[in-house]
C-alpha cells in the first residue's frame, strides 16, 4: 500500500498511531477501563492479549531509555521516520499528552535504531484482533 500511495502522491495519516493508548506504556494486563471505554470490546485489549503484547511496549521502553524519550515518542518518531508524507496525528484530551506527542519530532532515530526496531518487532506476534468481528467487517479490509 505504501508504494502505491507514494506513486500517486497521496499522504497517509495513521489512525490511532499509539494503538489506542497501548504504546504509551501506561496500559498493562491489570489496567481497568471505564465501563463505556471502547477498548473493553476490542479483542486486542483483553488482559491476555495486553500481557502478550507488552513485548512491543518493552521494545519501545528500551529505545526510549536510550533516547531520553517516552515509549509514545519513540512510536511516533518511528512513524515520522518512515516517509515525509506519513503524518501521525494522535488524539488526546490532555495537554500533557499533547506536549509529549509533539516532543516526538525532536527524537532522532538513526538508521541503526530503525533497523533495531524493525528487527525486534518482526519477532513479536501481536495477539488479539484489532476489532470485534462485526466492526472489522465494516473496515473493508
Amino acid at each position: 500500500m505504501l508504494s502505491t500511495l507514494e506513486e500517486l502522491g497521496i499522504g497517509l495519516v495513521p489512525y490511532s498511531p499509539l494503538g489506542k493508548g497501548f504504546l504509551t506504556g501506561k496500559i498493562d494486563e491489570n489496567t481497568k477501563f471505564h465501563s463505556s471505554d471502547f477498548r473493553n470490546i476490542v479483542p486486542r485489549f483483553t488482559p491476555e492479549a495486553r500481557k502478550a503484547n507488552l513485548a512491543l511496549v518493552e521494545l519501545l521502553r528500551q529505545m526510549a531509555g536510550r533516547k531520553k524519550a517516552t515509549p509514545a515518542q519513540i512510536a511516533l518518531a518511528w512513524l515520522l521516520a518512515q516517509k515525509p508524507w506519513i503524518v501521525p496525528i494522535p488524539g488526546t484530551t490532555k495537554l500533557g499528552r499533547l506536549e509529549e506527542n509533539i516532543g516526538a519530532v525532536a527524537v532522532e532515530l538513526t538508521s541503526d535504531d530503525l533497523r533495531e526496531i524493525v528487527g525486534a518487532s518482526s519477532k513479536i506476534t501481536v495477539q488479539g484482533d484489532r476489532y470485534p468481528e462485526n466492526l472489522e467487517k465494516m473496515t473493508g479490509l
